[in-house]
């Protein structure tokens, strides 16, 4: 295998050059192969991909600078931006792999990933897989035995379990029981049965806040409403943003679309899960998308288990 990637190294392949360090006992001066590298976690299957043939980075960024043109203007041409878009791909991922700027940074570099539609076209660039089809599929598909699972535990005592009864009891309120409650509900209750702390993550303010307090949220779903609402659920909301690194990015109307967009967002720009709400977005990854599903937690695997009863 080393003779193998030698030449594949000589070849040109990106992802064998990326962690070319030659650091040795008698060489010991050299970079390490393995600092300073982002290596692929989460089944990634264009993770560093080559440049199209014909093209370098300089002839790529022209490219990208048209695409910051074209995005600024009211009237966008979305079919050239995803052609754009494709075409700098390895670009792109050279840029977050080996270079990792701030996230900010990032988006001022690559403003389409702004777009919802190009954001899931760059989930499928990177996982050869359709992102809002697989997971509201496969969420839809096992609503009903999440709902009993909850239930389930809701009846028992302790403190997740009046968590959970409080969530349920709330949407059992509710005048319309459309698929979009639903699935409200099962994205509150489900870092919740999983015992995860949600408070990090889903932030609410009143749409009176000119300026709601983001200091210090990595990734995290703002939820505005329109009165004081201390309710953990809210089916309704005036807008619901989807904050990284303590800027709003995204403003849209449902909890499900947001967590979508921002699920996109870990994998289009490299980022950790939040730790407090780990198991929930691995739960995402792994069972509903099915990305490196061998690999489970104890937690996760009992969660899968009991869902395939």
């Amino acid at each position: 295998m080393g003779n193998y990637r030698n030449k594949m190294r000589r070849a040109g392949c990106q992802e064998v050059t990326v962690n070319a360090g030659k650091r040795s006992r008698i060489n010991h001066e050299s970079e390490s192969s393995h600092s300073n590298i982002k290596r692929p976690r989460r089944a990634e299957v264009n993770f560093l991909p080559n440049f199209p043939q014909g093209k370098d980075p300089s002839s790529l960024e022209q490219l990208r600078q048209t695409i910051v043109e074209e995005v600024k203007k009211t009237e966008k041409n979305l079919p050239f931006i995803r052609k754009m878009m494709e075409t700098t791909f390895p670009l792109r991922r050279q840029t977050i792999v080996m270079s990792c700027p701030p996230v900010n940074e990032l988006m001022d570099l690559w403003p389409a990933l702004k777009i919802e539609s190009e954001l899931y076209a760059e989930f499928q660039r990177i996982t050869n897989q359709n992102l809002p089809n697989t997971f509201y599929a496969e969420l839809d598909r096992h609503l009903p035995r999440l709902m009993t699972l909850f239930r389930q535990k809701a009846s028992k005592t302790g403190k997740r379990a009046d968590a959970l009864a409080e969530i349920l009891k709330i949407h059992d309120e509710q005048e319309i029981h459309d698929i979009h409650t639903k699935r409200t509900t099962v994205l509150h209750a489900l870092p919740v049965y999983l015992q995860e702390d949600v408070s990090g993550f889903f932030r609410t303010c009143t749409d009176e806040s000119d300026e709601p307090e983001l200091d210090g949220v990595a990734v995290g779903l703002l939820t505005v409403i329109s009165d004081h609402d201390a309710s953990p659920v809210h089916y309704h909301p005036v807008r619901i943003s989807v904050v990284i690194e303590s800027d709003a990015m995204f403003s849209l109307p449902r909890l499900g679309d947001a967590y979508l967009v921002i699920f996109g967002l870990i994998y289009a720009l490299h980022l950790s899960y939040p730790k407090p709400l780990n198991n929930t977005f691995e739960f995402t990854q792994k069972i509903l998308l099915g990305l490196e599903s061998g690999k489970l937690s104890p937690k996760l695997q009992t969660l899968k288990n009991n869902l395939m009863m």
